[in-house]
């Protein structure tokens, strides 16, 4: 039984090419994690705003927005390996001047908010690439499990990264954050240079309005793709509770950076947790059911992060949505990659990197100009009781999505050469 339940490791045994790729990830996770614990606080200290520190998410969402679906176009015209690699260098260079503006002792907010929008263009164009891989890399059989396992990385270095961030940040100050982002570029540039080139299949494609329109055409047809897509954004853009971190932890336990970093820490070990027993998520028959449920639980979780009290209660309601978001990431992702056929990959992954870039970071500006507007506990809990009703609206609309269940006759192609 037991077997059964941990995570199937199967995708880093048998694929060399995947196993790389999720060991660069990995660090290069970590130290991402650690920029962000440490934009989130430079802009608190600077400003003691919650709707400042919303603002961040906010710069972040607009450029998602704008390039994210033109960017899929890119992904299903040209060799995905390449964009990534090219985008990749660039993100190394934006970590640099994170650094460089911390070293100077910057004290203006509106270069931070410069440097997170240059980054969130960048991801823009590198997500709807890089979220072609694994379909790519592995058998569809496979697909599930290597999508947990992603996301089981994802989770690690959000449990390291934030707890990281906060021992720097206390000994060494917040620029010690920044440099170690800038380094850990260096494994993820050198797990995508070792993959094989990865052009599209089938006719080529003109980047342009054109083919976008079809992109999302077919992704209005598709009542499964569209509810599944729009769960995450009912689950994020009315929930997302990170920008108000910074102020409840204020109001709580006196702004101590160690207990903030405890904060996305208790997210992310739920999310650890939740990616390591996802054995059973790989044999879920009703994905979009689970999904649905998921997103009520999370909602719920967070709600209830909003009303409690004590560290204990606070980090117990965390680590409960974060098993929640992984199990929803997992089964999202995996209805995504089996769905979609690869010739829209591209697009249908640039769809939903907007979705799940742009709207938590929408989601937490909408928490940071709340929890100004009243406090930032009301506006936690208030989230995360809408995000569970909206949950069980997506259920009475979207039939197709409660009952669809993944096809498991697919042949496997071959593996990329």
């Amino acid at each position: 039984m037991a077997p059964r339940l941990l995570a199937d490791i199967a995708p880093l045994r048998e694929s060399a090419a995947y196993r790389r790729l999720w060991i660069g990830t990995t660090l290069s996770s970590v130290g991402s994690q650690m920029t962000q614990f440490a934009v989130l606080l430079q802009v608190y200290l600077l400003t003691h705003s919650p709707a400042a520190v919303g603002v961040v998410g906010l710069v972040s969402a607009i450029p998602a927005i704008a390039f994210g679906l033109p960017a899929g176009t890119l992904a299903d015209a040209h060799d995905r390996r390449r964009i990534v690699l090219i985008t990749s260098g660039l993100l190394t260079l934006t970590s640099i001047g994170f650094a460089v503006q911390a070293v100077a002792g910057n004290r203006q907010v509106w270069l931070l908010y410069v440097l997170v929008a240059v980054q969130a263009l960048l991801d823009s164009v590198n997500a709807p690439a890089r979220r072609t891989f694994v379909p790519r890399l592995l058998p569809p059989r496979q697909v599930p499990a290597a999508i947990a396992l992603t996301m089981l990385a994802m989770h690690i270095s959000l449990v390291t990264g934030p707890l990281l961030a906060g021992v720097l940040t206390a000994t060494g100050g917040l620029k010690l954050c920044y440099v170690v982002d800038a380094v850990s570029f260096g494994a993820a540039l050198y797990s995508v240079f070792r993959l094989p080139a990865m052009p599209p299949e089938g006719a080529p494609l003109r980047p342009g309005l054109n083919a976008l329109t079809e992109g999302l055409r077919f992704l209005a047809r598709s009542r499964v793709l569209c509810g599944a897509l729009l769960a995450d954004v009912n689950a994020t853009l009315l929930a997302m509770p990170i920008a108000l971190f910074p102020a409840l932890n204020d109001e709580r336990f006196g702004g101590s950076p160690g207990t903030l970093g405890m904060f996305t820490a208790s997210l992310a070990v739920g999310g650890v947790v939740g990616s390591g027993l996802s054995g059973r998520l790989a044999r879920v028959t009703r994905q979009g059911r689970a999904l649905l449920v998921g997103g009520v639980i999370w909602g719920l979780a967070l709600a209830s992060f909003g009303l409690v009290d004590g560290l204990v209660a606070t980090l117990a309601c965390l680590f409960v949505a974060g098993v929640a978001d992984v199990s929803n990431v997992v089964l999202r992702s995996s209805i995504v990659a089996v769905v979609t056929p690869d010739a829209y990959l591209g697009r249908v992954g640039a769809a939903e990197f907007v979705v799940g870039a742009a709207m938590p970071e929408l989601g937490n500006f909408r928490a940071g100009a709340l929890g100004s507007l009243t406090t930032p506990a009301l506006s936690a809990a208030l989230g995360g009781f809408a995000a569970a009703a909206g949950a069980v609206l997506i259920a009475l609309r979207f039939p197709a999505l409660v009952r669809y269940e993944p096809v498991t006759t697919l042949a496997d192609p071959p593996a990329p050469r």
